[in-house]
């Protein structure tokens, strides 16, 4: 739309002057102007040249000056008001009123339209692929990335030097535009000194002194500790249309097999949700191994800060007590193992590990035969108080087990309903044994109290023994998949029948509760029953016993062969004794009642005449038997309720540590004090004097007892 405006008429002009021809001249115009586009977009000095465009600055002229009078030569008057003329175009859309005043809103964002909206990606926690919903708006059209320098570096030190070098040739230009300026003016500054071309900096006139106080700042201290840095790798992958699609096929590959292992469970009696957690963690993709070790290393040093005045105790600590206490000791408490789902259960089977001096297997089950459940085999470390390094759950309560010496990442476990299994460390992720035996395969019928592994037999199998109530000692060998048995022994009572069905008389079968096996003599070993005897066998006869020993009157509770010397062995019975045995004799050499039922016994790896037991009052006794003969070096109670019980006792092979436990499922650590551990500060400590030191034991009582045979000969 093109407005054509015309000023209105100077004051003065005679009213009605030409008023008709004008307006007429005016619609001519402007159609003239229409017509020809080209004149009306004209440039401003035309216009002026003209004398058509007059500018709002320019002063009004006045009637009769120079001659004007507002009309031009044609006789127009050329300030009246022209009347305005819209133009549309032909295609324009033809609103109504109510269309025209009818308001639009519209609301501008900052959403990118480019930003795709259909990004897929896997939500780990619901395993399954999921759309996003937020979606990044955010576009970056130029980035830079900047560098700080230090100053004192020589690439800051070069672009410190040239800016002052533009500064100061910026100082020189205004000091010589200065000079100048006072050669020009002629003046001379005040005083009759001639300006030198330098500007002289003018102080305050005031006089003004700065004064500053400031307080004194503590000297800062920083303790800076360098480690290495873990070491890292860099993953990528890109996922298509294919790539997703294998997966999802591969998942319900997985979940279809999973449901065919359920099936025949279920149809047995159905699955327990251990086994249930199982299958749902092998579902699981979540890859956290990748993190699981520096997770591991992270609990540990938590748990060293948390537990470090215990951790100093362990490297550091010895009682200065014992240098005026001569013969007695003390044990020091340090860590406190428990696992909350073990809390009802007793400690029923402690073995350290041979290889990771700090590792040691526990097994949880019930010695309350009317209340029996599952059981629980956890692997403890020193180096993490808080939480067992390994879980596996058993159906049945465990009973015993043991740690095979040159694989030690398998463990015979003996159970209460007559199972032995073997488990492996190598498969974390399954809880189920690699090795079971069954009823078809020899299963015993009652609880078995001990498993033991042994050296591999002539066909080179891996092989262990097991001892159980039924009065049978097996032995079971590893061979492929399959756990293979063969009986060794069967505790026969001499002269003792038990009467069967119709009439027939059968020998009476002892129940067998403990065994050892020499450790230098490989075929020898012993067994200790229920009824207090102790069975010395040998794997080459095992139709008749070595001997008999008549040992307790009740139940042999264990039995331990003292690892230096080949013919000492020790015994603990529920008649409140410990005895130390020459097997090459049938009387003990030593007996000492403890006052309370014993639970077990332990030979010190370091020396041959230190041995530990704990009874059922909750205390610990250390005997050293080439300091004392009579009493104990050390007794002392390490429980912290009363009427706890404390069952299984161990030494740590390395450390000079003992752990014991009890029948709420708890294991203490305890440290030997310097007295009750001359032998490992002894230098000239050897095997050899170990030996020297235990036969010089059984020397002493063997001459009492060959005088008093002697003397009834002599007489007669």
């Amino acid at each position: 739309v093109i407005l054509i405006h015309l000023l209105a008429p100077l004051p003065g002009m005679q009213k009605g002057q030409a008023k008709g021809k004008t307006e007429k001249q005016t619609i001519k115009t402007a159609n003239a102007n229409l017509q020809q586009p080209s004149q009306v977009l004209a440039s401003k000095s035309m216009l002026e040249s003209k004398g058509k465009l007059h500018a709002a600055s320019r002063a009004p002229r006045r009637k009769g000056e120079d001659g004007f009078q507002g009309i031009n030569e044609e006789g127009e008057n050329t300030w009246a008001v022209q009347a305005k003329t819209i133009m549309k175009p032909d295609d324009q859309l033809q609103l109504s009123e109510q269309a025209l005043k009818e308001e639009i809103t519209r609301v501008l964002n900052a959403d990118n339209p480019h930003a795709p909206s259909n990004i897929v990606r896997f939500n780990f926690k619901e395993r399954v692929f999921k759309q996003i919903s937020t979606i990044d708006h955010l576009s970056f059209h130029f980035t830079l990335d900047s560098n700080l320098l230090h100053n004192e570096s020589e690439e800051g030190k070069k672009q410190l030097a040239k800016k002052e070098g533009r500064d100061g040739e910026s100082e020189d230009e205004e000091e010589g535009e200065g000079a100048k300026e006072d050669k020009g003016t002629g003046e001379e500054p005040e005083g009759g000194a001639k300006s030198t071309g330098t500007k002289k900096l003018l102080r305050n006139q005031f006089n003004f002194s700065e004064r500053a106080s400031q307080t004194l700042n503590n000297p800062l201290r920083s303790r800076e500790t360098t480690t290495e840095p873990p070491p890292r790798a860099t993953f990528s992958a890109n996922a298509n249309q294919m790539e997703i699609f294998d997966a999802y096929v591969e998942n319900l590959t997985e979940q279809a097999k999973a449901k065919e292992k359920k099936t025949p469970k279920s149809a047995v009696g159905g699955t327990s949700r251990d086994e249930k957690r199982s299958t749902s963690s092998e579902l699981q993709s979540d890859d956290i191994t990748k993190v699981a070790k520096s997770a591991k290393i992270m609990e540990r040093m938590v748990n060293q800060n948390i537990f470090d005045e215990i951790s100093q105790d362990f490297k550091y600590y010895d009682d200065p007590a014992d240098e005026f206490k001569e013969g007695l000791g003390t044990l020091l408490p340090l860590w406190r193992f428990r696992y909350d789902k073990a809390r009802k259960m007793a400690v029923t089977a402690l073995c350290w590990n041979p290889l990771y001096k700090d590792l040691y297997v526990v097994g949880h089950g019930s010695y309350d035969f009317t209340n029996q459940g599952n059981g629980l085999i956890c692997y403890h470390s020193l180096k993490n108080p808080s939480y067992p390094e390994y879980v596996f759950q058993v159906d049945s309560g465990v009973m015993s087990l043991d740690i095979h010496q040159e694989h030690p990442h398998l463990v015979a476990v003996g159970l209460y309903d007559g199972t032995v299994a073997v488990y492996t460390l190598k498969d974390k992720t399954s809880s189920n044994p690699l090795y079971r035996s069954t009823a078809k395969t020899g299963k015993h019928t009652d609880p078995v109290w001990q498993v033991c592994w042994q050296k591999n037999n002539l066909d080179g199998n891996i092989n262990f023994y097991s001892v159980s109530s039924d009065g049978r000692v097996v032995n079971w060998s590893l061979v492929k998949n399959e756990l293979q048995y063969q009986d060794t022994v069967k505790l026969e009572i001499p002269g003792s029948v038990v009467e069967g069905p119709e009439g027939t008389k059968n020998p009476a079968v002892g129940s067998g509760t403990a065994i050892a096996f020499n450790p230098m003599t490989d075929h020898l070993f012993i067994v200790g029953t229920e009824e207090g005897k102790i069975y010395k066998c040998s794997k080459a006869y095992t139709g008749h016993f070595l001997g008999i020993y008549e040992a307790h009157h009740t139940a042999v509770q264990a039995l331990r062969w003292n690892p230096f010397h080949q013919n000492v062995f020790a015994s603990c019975g529920a008649d409140w004794t410990v005895k130390i045995w020459d097997h090459s004799r049938k009387d003990p050499m030593f007996t000492f009642d403890l006052n309370s039922m014993v639970g077990d016994i332990a030979w010190a790896p370091y020396c041959s005449t230190v041995f530990a037991a704990v009874t059922m009052d909750g205390k610990v006794h250390v005997f050293d038997l080439s300091i004392n003969k009579y009493e104990p070096l050390c007794v002392q109670s390490v429980i912290q309720k009363k009427h706890t019980k404390l069952t299984h006792v161990v030494f740590n092979p390395s450390y000079p540590v003992l752990i014991v436990g009890d029948d709420r499922g708890c294991i203490i650590s305890l440290k030997l004090s310097p007295n009750l551990r001359k032998a490992l500060q002894e230098k000239n400590s050897t095997r050899e004097s170990e030996v020297a030191k235990m036969e010089k034991l059984v020397t002493f009582v063997k001459e009492p007892l060959l005088e008093k045979e002697v003397q009834p000969t002599t007489a007669s």
